[in-house]
């Protein structure tokens, strides 16, 4: 195997995401990896971290666009494109997890408060004469 470069088993043990998703990734062309004679799936450290950072901004609700568009931005800072729009839009980003982390964290506290509002209501039912 080509030095730095590691198989798609390996790339889902490091990140814990799942071979389908993986591949699932690579069918809607937002990770590209190499590919040995046999077909075999061939990643390297910039692709990892690529699927890294998809899987972070999974869980915030972002859409297969918005990571394309994430990563477009990202792609092109890291081959120095100084192009001012750039940095905005990486702004924007930035906000909308910023934004996006709030409501979880709401939707946590919320979740956290149900959780004790029932294990009260548990104690009190298991205090209750019979």
């Amino acid at each position: 195997m080509p030095e730095g470069l590691v198989q798609i088993g390996e790339v889902a043990e490091r990140l814990g995401l799942s071979l389908r998703t993986i591949r699932h990734y690579e069918e809607v062309g937002l990770v590209v990896p190499a590919r040995t004679r046999g077909g075999f799936r061939l990643y390297s450290e910039d692709d990892v971290q690529r699927l890294a950072l998809i899987k972070r901004m999974k869980p915030l609700g972002f859409t297969l666009e918005e990571m394309r568009d994430l990563l477009a931005v990202t792609d092109r800072l890291a081959r120095g494109d100084d192009d001012p729009g750039l940095l905005s839009r990486l702004h924007l980003f930035e906000k909308a997890v910023a934004e996006r982390a709030d409501r979880l964290r709401e939707q946590l506290a919320m979740a956290r408060e149900f959780a004790e509002q029932l294990r009260r209501q548990r104690v009190n039912a298991a205090k209750a004469p019979r």
